[in-house]
């Protein structure tokens, strides 16, 4: 209902601004062509055929796809009555949208005469009919149109509506995944005594920055009671403080000092992206409550899965702000896979038209659908396969407003 709304809206819209519909749909003719005839009789024949005539000449021409791929047919009669199609001799030219011209040519078949090319989507052309027989020569032309429609270049612009050039592309397969930032291993040090014995003093508080050398704990040595002093082993923040005054050393971690300029992102992965993630993967970061995106290159992938089924992968950042903080929670967007593809299109401009997965053309001031073929798709881009040329200039913005501009001229599928 809502979509029906807004498409009500749209169009109405389209035409306060002015807009100029295609002809309509499919079957409306050129009252006169040159050299031509009269072909908007308005007519449709047994076999629902477009109609045309020159006196008691006549001619029924259909695109049949019932259980075959499109093609014209044609049936031939003169004061009523069927022709044999082996005496006739019949040409039908398209002219689509963007200069591209098709000749079919016909053979009979029982009491019609079949074209010998399938006709490709969308069905939107002028058609050129010429028919030979006993001699005589007859010429009709009429516009058969089907997802076309004008709107200016100053509507265009007044509506947003933002056009490419289709071509090459390079598509890059991603993962999401999720996780928190945490001190790099790598970066963080156990202060040990040397020699076991009582602590006489602890020099730092837990969450203290320390600078590489500075006295850190004081010992009172088992071995020859003198006290000595341990200094810290780097730069950092005590992350872990296990001992207090009047306790015994015994071999144990009395502090662990870690660099928190030094960030490591782990991410939790799971078995469907796990195999297909590899160390020196490109990976953007999102961490929670930092506006700007960081970049960073997978560094590891842990061989251990854990109970959620996750593996943890650990992510070397490119940069590090200030304000960034061991246990922030982020998420991630992990590359898995880079290839350059020939042709695609913006994912934006990805429209429905009939059963069809469609973009829309432009040439000058028409738009008309293209029916694709797609293959892969990744983030903004998705694979052309079959459907539209390269060097096409398509919609890749408010390309809704082209289709609502459409279906309000009833440019439809009408044979």
């Amino acid at each position: 209902m809502k979509t029906a709304v807004f498409t009500c809206i749209v169009a109405t819209l389209l035409m306060l601004l002015g807009f100029v519909y295609s002809r309509g749909a499919v079957g409306i003719a050129d009252s006169k062509t040159p050299g031509g005839h009269d072909a908007a009789t308005g007519e449709t024949g047994p076999h629902q055929g477009r109609v045309l005539r020159e006196g008691d000449f006549a001619v029924e021409l259909a695109i049949f796809e019932s259980g075959v791929s499109p093609e014209f047919r044609a049936w031939v009669s003169e004061k009523g009555k069927p022709l044999d199609p082996k005496e006739i001799i019949a040409t039908v030219t398209l002219d689509r949208l963007g200069g591209d011209k098709e000749q079919i040519n016909f053979v009979p078949k029982e009491d019609y005469l079949q074209g010998n090319k399938v006709i490709r989507e969308p069905h939107s052309f002028v058609v050129t009919v010429d028919i030979r027989h006993r001699g005589k020569t007859y010429h009709w032309q009429y516009e058969s149109f089907e997802g076309r429609t004008r709107i200016s270049a100053e509507n265009a612009e007044a509506m947003g509506i933002q056009t490419a050039i289709a071509g090459p592309a390079v598509l890059r397969e991603a993962t999401s995944a999720y996780g928190r930032l945490v001190v790099n291993p790598e970066q963080m040090r156990e202060v040990r005594a040397r020699f076991d014995g009582t602590v006489d003093t602890v020099k730092v508080a837990l969450g203290e920055r320390v600078a590489r050398g500075q006295a850190v704990v004081a010992v009172n040595s088992n071995e020859n009671l003198k006290s000595y002093t341990i200094h810290s082993p780097i730069d950092g923040v005590v992350l872990q403080r296990n001992a207090n005054p009047g306790e015994q050393t015994g071999g144990r971690n009395l502090l662990v000092i870690g660099d928190d300029n030094a960030l490591l992102a782990e991410l939790e992965v799971f078995p469907a992206a796990r195999s297909r993630v590899r160390p020196g993967n490109p990976v953007s970061l999102t961490v929670r409550g930092l506006a700007t995106k960081l970049d960073g290159v997978v560094q590891q992938v842990d061989p251990i899965i854990r109970p959620n089924q996750a593996s943890i992968v650990r992510v070397a950042l490119r940069q590090t702000p200030t304000q960034l903080a061991a246990g922030a929670f982020l998420s991630a967007v992990i590359q898995i896979d880079e290839y350059e593809v020939p042709l695609a299109v913006k994912r934006s401009a990805l429209q429905s038209f009939r059963d069809f997965t469609v973009v829309y053309a432009r040439y000058g001031d028409q738009y008309e659908v293209r029916m694709l073929k797609l293959g892969r798709e990744t983030g903004e881009w998705v694979e052309v396969l079959d459907g539209l040329k390269p060097g096409t200039r398509y919609v890749t913005q408010n390309s809704y407003i082209i289709k609502a501009d459409i279906e309000k001229s009833g440019a439809a599928h009408d044979h």
